[in-house]
């Protein structure tokens, strides 16, 4: 069958990777090749992607490449919402604005005045989040109109380092499924929602399907990198949608929670879910591999830890992140909640601070270790997605035994018993690089190299061990639960 070396590039939220994945007899192998910071650089107030610094990034890796084999073919994935713009001769006009700028706060508002929210829901299945793609781009337009006017075409950010490779400018439908400017129904652009806020509808590119191969990577650059002609895939450029078909399950009805700085928890379905308790309980619906749905929502993640290990070490207190939980093992159980979606959470700040002063503010405890502080956040994110599953389970009407957590937050042994703790369920734990897998089995699918979702599941079982976790003190957890929800009155949402 020969061997088929795929090249990944991963953008996380703080960092990148590059991997090369080898299939070969039913298996692959992944070796790290590249590995880099994406920090974001605030500039007159505004929070910008590096955008230039990335795309050399994505240059070193390909040179870096060459040491290792012939690579086959190359695809990028990244954040959601995010885009770059382009002018009319195809130069990027600014660096893209981060989705954690302040440009979208109180934005909401004003476009509600124009299309009422439950319209806007109905039509797309998004959940309603102001960093989305259409309230950033409407806030652009409000606050920026002469850059507003020089666009000639949005790419989101996977399309962008797409264009830049290959000249191709065209939108992968898993990424425009995170935009909530897409209409479910038609798998394509929303042009009532177009219309009615003004966007000019020729700005957007056809959408293509997740598995395209687009293009050789153009000569110019294969010539600058002294590198080979080599395919580019527009994989699912959104990474969750790449991390969900890596859940290494053998069952049609199952939950995933792909676990990073965000944590996204859903089902994967054959069609989207846009009814009234959808609605409520705020639900996005966004398109993954071969068009499947997968129904989830969106929850700040391991942000918050890290944002607090990140304040700690300018403290001097250099602890890793095992070493964080061993602590957290050592501090009293359920001392404090926080609700981890709250906007207090959400940006760049002092996070042990602000988890201090709301504590103290809401619920009249103080915390004054380290442990404590990571055994809330591991503790009140366990809740939320108990809170997510039992929502899951009435938009659905099914129950689940199991989840199976995904991505980075694998690697943490006190997030996962939690989790089955807390949802009285049991735990699959892996693959760490569940983003990476999708990745390549995109590119390996594309390539005629394996054929359809199953199978790709199948050498992900094989090419990785998945640990399981089994739910302790039910009743304990249960009882904090009912807290848990008093305290920040979630038992009914929007």
């Amino acid at each position: 069958m020969g061997e088929y070396n795929a090249l990944a590039i991963d953008f996380g939220a703080s960092s990148g990777r590059a991997i090369i994945g080898t299939y070969k007899e039913g298996k692959i192998q992944l070796k790290e090749i590249h590995r880099f910071l994406n920090e974001p650089v605030k500039l007159n107030d505004t929070l910008y992607w590096d955008f230039l610094r990335l795309f050399l990034e994505v240059k070193n890796s390909l040179i870096k490449s060459k040491k290792y084999c012939k690579i086959d073919s190359i695809a990028i994935n990244t954040w959601g919402v995010d885009f770059g713009i382009l002018d009319k001769s195809g130069n990027l006009i600014d660096n893209p604005v981060h989705y954690r700028d302040e440009r979208t706060q109180n934005i909401l508002d004003e476009v509600f005045k124009i299309i009422d929210k439950n319209t806007i829901y109905k039509k797309t299945g998004n959940q309603i989040m102001n960093i989305n793609t259409l309230f950033q781009l409407y806030a652009l337009k409000q606050k920026n109109n002469e850059i507003f006017k020089l666009i000639d075409k949005v790419l989101l950010m996977p399309d962008l380092f797409n264009y830049f490779l290959t000249n191709k400018k065209v939108t992968d439908m898993s990424i425009a499924s995170t935009t909530q400017l897409l209409n479910q129904n038609e798998k394509y652009w929303d042009n009532d929602i177009l219309s009615k806020l003004d966007f000019d509808e020729n700005i957007f590119t056809d959408i293509v399907k997740s598995g395209t191969i687009l293009a050789p990577i153009k000569k110019e650059l294969q010539e600058e990198l002294n590198i080979h002609s080599v395919d580019v895939i527009s994989v699912a450029g959104h990474d969750t949608q790449d991390a969900i078909l890596s859940t290494p399950t053998i069952k049609e009805d199952f939950i995933f929670l792909s676990c990073g700085t965000w944590s996204l928890m859903g089902t994967e379905l054959k069609e989207p879910i846009i009814n009234n308790t959808s609605i409520k309980y705020n639900f996005t619906n966004e398109i993954g591999y071969n068009n499947t749905t997968n129904f989830l929502k969106n929850i700040v993640g391991l942000w918050i830890i890290q944002e607090s290990k990140r304040r700690w070490e300018k403290e001097g207190y250099n602890y890793s992140f095992s070493e964080l939980e061993n602590l957290a093992l050592q501090e009293e159980s359920f001392k404090a909640f926080i609700d981890v979606d709250d906007d207090v959470f959400m940006g760049v700040c002092d996070m042990p601070k602000t988890i201090k002063d709301y504590c103290l503010k809401k619920q009249n405890v103080v915390l004054s270790e380290i442990g404590q502080i990571v055994r809330v956040i591991n503790e009140s994110l366990a809740f939320k997605y108990r809170k997510t599953l039992d929502e899951l389970s009435k938009c659905t009407n099914k129950n689940y035994e199991s989840i199976y957590i995904i991505g980075g937050g694998v690697q943490s042994k006190m997030l996962c018993q939690m989790t089955a703790n807390a949802c009285n369920c049991t735990v699959y734990a892996g693959p760490v690089e569940a983003t990476i897998f999708g990745n390549i089995c995109i590119q390996l699918m594309a390539s005629n190299k394996i054929c359809g979702i199953k199978e790709a599941r199948e050498v992900i079982r094989n090419s990785e061990q998945i640990k399981v976790y089994k739910p302790e003190n039910i009743d304990v957890w249960e009882q904090n639960y009912k807290k848990f929800k008093k305290m920040f009155s979630l038992e009914e949402v929007f």
